[in-house]
């Protein structure tokens, strides 16, 4: 028979353990989700990221939490805030999918590269809320303009890393693409900004924004299934090499096989150094695509297709 006086400790030790449990929920449960927040190096050649976990739990507390984070100087002292000192957050407002952040006059006096950085640094960040999509910059209530005009609605996409590296210098060009139109019978040419960074080639780059399909406002349709995964991309005498995987070979979209081949195609060859392209699927091209396109086939631009 177990004693009164063991049944309380027993009982203490029950207790005691049920609240150092509830404590640690109430802990985890407090501490919220883990984000990135990228910064600046302080070469301002580029970006890197530092694990936060936030407190907030609602998309606007969230908004607001991470801003704070990004003008906030990082552990490491080789990383800048990418909201620093020399220009002023004015405010955001968010509707829907896309978050408005305007800056005063200031911003526009930040270098090229640096500005660049900054927006990549701001963008990665903030685009990882759940409900944020797209951000947008204004200065002094106007839209962020560059050397190409109005930059307009910015995504996670637009700042494109290699592999899973940490994010290097960033350029901005201009793609032209040729992506489906709405009956899947025919391409359409559209011309697409893409800042991305410097360590991806050009080739694997047009490729990646085909795969992604259209981007905000275009009015073109997806031409490739979005699973399909780059294996490589390589350019030798004039002919673009590239090695898909087989998900390339499941056609989710209601359109033509010409169609598939020459949205890829038709894109790469508006690159000055490629005059053709050969797919492959798994190094191998011993492959028909819908079963009436071999693979085997150096593909040429076909601009019949488009309207």
């Amino acid at each position: 028979m177990i004693s009164k006086g063991k049944r309380s400790l027993a009982f203490l030790i029950v207790l005691t353990a049920f609240i150092a449990c509830a404590c640690s929920m109430q802990r985890e449960s407090a501490q919220g989700e883990t984000y990135k927040i990228y910064y600046v190096n302080r070469d301002e050649t580029a970006v890197f990221s530092m694990d936060h976990a936030t407190t907030a739990r609602d998309k606007e507390e969230l908004v607001a939490e991470l801003l704070e984070q990004l003008g906030t100087s990082s552990e490491k002292l080789e990383y800048k805030a990418p909201l620093s000192d020399s220009f002023q957050l004015l405010g955001y407002s968010i509707a829907e999918d896309q978050l408005v952040i305007s800056f005063d006059e200031n911003y526009k006096k930040l270098p090229v590269t640096t500005e660049v950085l900054v927006r990549a640094a701001i963008v990665r960040t903030l685009t990882q809320i759940e409900g944020i999509q797209y951000i947008s910059f204004q200065v002094q209530s106007e839209p962020l303009t560059d050397a190409s005009g109005v930059i307009g609605l910015m995504s996670a996409d637009m700042f494109i890393d290699n592999a899973g590296n940490e994010i290097n210098t960033y350029e901005k060009v201009n793609l032209t693409l040729y992506l489906a139109n709405e009956r899947g019978d025919g391409l359409k040419q559209v011309t697409r900004p893409v800042i991305y960074s410097s360590n991806i080639s050009m080739e694997r780059l047009v490729v990646e924004q085909v795969i992604a399909g259209p981007a905000e406002g275009e009015k073109v349709f997806p031409s490739i299934n979005p699973g399909t995964k780059i294996i490589s991309v390589n350019v030798k005498d004039g002919i673009c090499y590239v090695d898909l995987d087989n998900s390339f070979l499941t056609q989710i979209y209601n359109v033509t096989s010409d169609v598939a081949i020459y949205s890829l195609t038709n894109s790469l060859v508006e690159l000055a150094n490629v005059n053709k392209v050969q797919i492959s699927i798994g190094g191998s091209t011993n492959v028909n695509y819908k079963e009436n396109v071999s693979l085997s086939t150096v593909f040429e631009r076909n601009l019949e297709l488009v309207e």
